[in-house]
C-alpha cells in the first residue's frame, strides 16, 4: 500500500506539471479561453515507449499515441463491424479471394502538407511486414511484394491464399506513414486526427489536426502519459490531475461508483486473463490435463472475486463476443472428476506446476491465486511466480509452459493467423491439428459470409474443447473519467483508442 501511495503520488506530480488544466479557463479579464485539452493516463511503461508504430509496442499508451497520429485503412466499430478508414472500399477480383482491389479516400494529407498516396499504403504494409518478427507476423496473410499501386489512390493487394476477411486484416494497426520512412526513431508525419506537438518517454502533448479528413468534435489538445500503476492512474483522475484513467481495476470501480466527481465507464467483455496451457510440453501434452485443469476451476468464484462482478463467466471460447461465437454449455466444476482424468493420466499422485503471472492489469496477480487454491483442491499442486511488468511479456509470455495472459484485442480470425495455426508467430499453446488448420483455410476462402460464420464458429469450439486456453471468464474493461469528459468509446479491442471525438467540458 505504501509503494502504490508513493506512485500515485509522483505520477500526480508529473502529470501536474506536464499538463496544467483540461478544459478551457477565463481569467475574469478578457484573457482568451484556453483550448480544451483531454489528459489521459493509459497503461505503460515509460522504459518501453517506442516511436515506430510499425514494431514491437509493448504500451497502450503508445497504441493510444499512434492511433491519433495515424491513419489505418479500415476501423472496428463498437458492434465489431469493419467500416471504412483511409479505405473508402475493398473488393475481390475474380472468385479465388486471392487478388483484391482497394480504392483509397483522396482528401488525406500528411500533417506536413503531402497528399497520402497509394505508394505511402504500400509502403507502410511492406514496413509493417518486414518487422513481423516484432509485431507478431502482422499481415502475414499478403504476398505485399506481389501487391501494386493502381493508381494515385487505388492498389491491387495479393494474399497468399484466399482470404474473405481483407477488410478486417486491414483494420486497426495498419498506420500509415510516408513513403521512405525507413527508421522511425522520430515521429513520422502522420495523417491521423492530431499531431504530435512534444514526447519523451512518459508524456506526449498532440494538437488537434485541422486537416484532417474525418468528424469534427473533440478537444483542441491531448496529453497522454505512460503510468504503469492501476491505482496511481485512478489517483491521477480523482485528484484532479488527469481526465481519464484507462484500465483500472474492479475494486477502484466499487470505491468510485458514488462520486460525482469521478465517473466509471464499463467496457463490457474488453478483459480476458486466460491461463496458457503449452500443449507440446508436460504435462500438458495430454489432452486429459488439461481437461483436468479447465473443470477443476470455480468460474463463477474467479469472476466475482477477480472482476468483483464486473464481468460473465466463460466456456473457453476465444472471443466470445463475435458475431459467429458458437453458443456452448457452461463449463460445470467437477473436482471429483479431475481427479479421475489425472489418475486416467498417470499422475494419480498429483501434478506440480508453475503458474507464472504479472500485475500489469488488475487482477492477474489474483487470478493466479485463486487458480492455484481451487486448483489445489483436485490434487495439482500450482505454485504462483509473479514476473514484473516490464520483463513479463519479454521473458514469459510465449516462452513458459503455463502462464496467464491477457486478451482482448483481436478478432477470431487475426487471432487464430497469429496463435493457432502450427507456423503461428505467436502459437503460445503449441496447437497443431492439421484438420483445423485445413478448416480453417476453408473458412477464409469462403464468400458466403453465413457459411464461413458458420465455419468459424465451429473452429471456435473444438478450440474450447481441446485446445491449451482456459478462457474461465471475461471481464468488463473499466476506465475512470472526471465527470466533464463525454464519448469516450466503449467498443471491443482497439475500438477503445479511437477518442478522437471525446470531449471535455467544465
Amino acid at each position: 500500500m505504501r509503494r502504490q501511495a508513493l506512485l500515485a503520488g509522483l505520477c500526480a506530480i508529473t502529470l501536474a506539471t506536464a499538463s496544467g488544466c483540461a478544459g478551457g479557463t477565463d481569467s475574469g479579464d478578457g484573457a482568451a479561453q484556453a483550448p480544451a485539452t483531454l489528459r489521459y493516463a493509459a497503461v505503460g511503461a515509460p522504459a518501453a515507449t517506442t516511436a515506430d508504430p510499425h514494431g514491437r509496442v509493448g504500451n497502450e499508451s503508445d497504441y493510444l499515441r499512434f492511433s491519433m497520429l495515424y491513419d489505418v485503412l479500415t476501423v472496428i466499430d463498437e458492434q465489431g463491424t469493419v467500416q471504412p478508414g483511409l479505405a473508402e472500399a475493398w473488393e475481390p477480383e475474380g472468385d479465388d479471394l486471392t487478388h483484391w482491389h482497394i480504392t483509397l479516400r483522396q482528401d488525406a494529407v500528411f500533417s506536413d502538407g503531402a497528399p497520402v498516396t497509394a505508394d505511402d499504403v504500400l509502403f507502410s504494409l511492406r514496413r509493417i511486414q518486414g518487422k513481423g518478427a516484432e509485431n507478431n507476423g502482422r499481415l502475414s496473410m499478403f504476398d505485399l511484394e506481389s501487391s501494386t499501386v493502381a493508381g494515385e489512390h487505388e492498389l491491387e493487394l495479393v494474399t497468399l491464399q484466399p482470404y474473405a476477411e481483407v477488410g478486417a486484416a486491414l483494420a486497426s494497426l495498419t498506420f500509415v506513414v510516408p513513403e521512405g520512412s525507413d527508421d522511425i526513431t522520430e515521429p513520422a508525419a502522420g495523417s491521423g486526427p492530431f499531431v504530435l506537438e512534444t514526447a519523451d518517454d512518459t508524456t506526449a502533448v498532440l494538437t488537434r489536426n485541422d486537416q484532417w479528413w474525418g468528424p469534427g468534435g473533440g478537444v483542441e489538445r491531448l496529453e497522454i502519459t505512460a503510468m504503469p500503476d492501476a491505482a496511481a492512474r485512478a489517483s491521477a483522475v480523482a485528484s484532479g490531475q488527469a481526465d481519464v484513467a484507462g484500465s483500472v481495476a474492479p475494486a477502484t470501480a466499487e470505491q468510485y461508483a458514488e462520486s460525482d466527481e469521478v465517473e466509471v465507464v464499463t467496457r463490457p467483455g474488453g478483459v480476458s486473463y486466460p491461463l496458457v496451457m503449452d500443449t507440446t510440453a508436460e504435462p500438458f501434452d495430454d489432452p486429459e490435463v488439461r481437461e483436468a485443469v479447465k473443470i477443476a476451476l470455480d468460474r463463477d468464484a474467479l469472476v466475482e472475486t477477480v472482476f468483483l462482478g464486473y464481468g460473465q463467466t466463460g466456456a473457453d471460447v476465444i472471443s466470445a463476443s463475435e458475431p459467429f461465437a458458437p453458443d456452448v454449455d457452461p463449463v460445470v466444476r467437477d473436482v471429483e472428476r479431475a481427479r479421475e482424468l489425472l489418475e486416467e493420466a498417470g499422475h494419480g499422485d498429483g501434478v506440480s506446476l508453475t503458474l507464472h503471472a504479472t500485475n500489469s492489469y488488475p487482477g492477474m496477480e489474483e487470478t493466479a491465486v485463486l487458480v492455484s487454491q481451487q486448483l489445489a483442491e483436485a490434487g495439482i499442486d500450482v505454485e504462483v511466480e509473479v514476473g514484473p511488468p516490464d520483463t513479463y511479456w519479454t521473458e514469459v509470455w510465449n516462452v513458459e509452459s503455463f502462464y496467464i495472459n491477457s486478451l482482448g484485442g483481436n478478432g477470431f480470425v487475426d487471432f487464430a493467423r497469429m496463435a493457432l495455426l502450427p507456423d503461428g508467430p505467436i502459437n503460445e499453446t503449441g496447437w497443431d491439428d492439421e484438420e483445423w488448420t485445413a478448416d480453417f483455410h476453408t473458412a477464409l476462402a469462403t464468400a458466403d459470409e453465413d457459411e464461413r460464420y458458420s465455419l468459424l464458429g465451429d473452429l471456435q469450439r473444438r478450440i474450447a474443447e481441446e485446445g491449451g486456453y482456459v478462457v474461465w471468464g471475461a471481464g468488463d474493461g473499466i476506465d475512470l473519467t472526471a465527470s466533464g469528459v463525454t464519448g469516450l468509446p466503449t467498443g471491443p479491442g482497439f475500438h477503445r483508442l479511437r477518442i478522437e471525438e471525446v470531449e471535455v467540458s467544465g
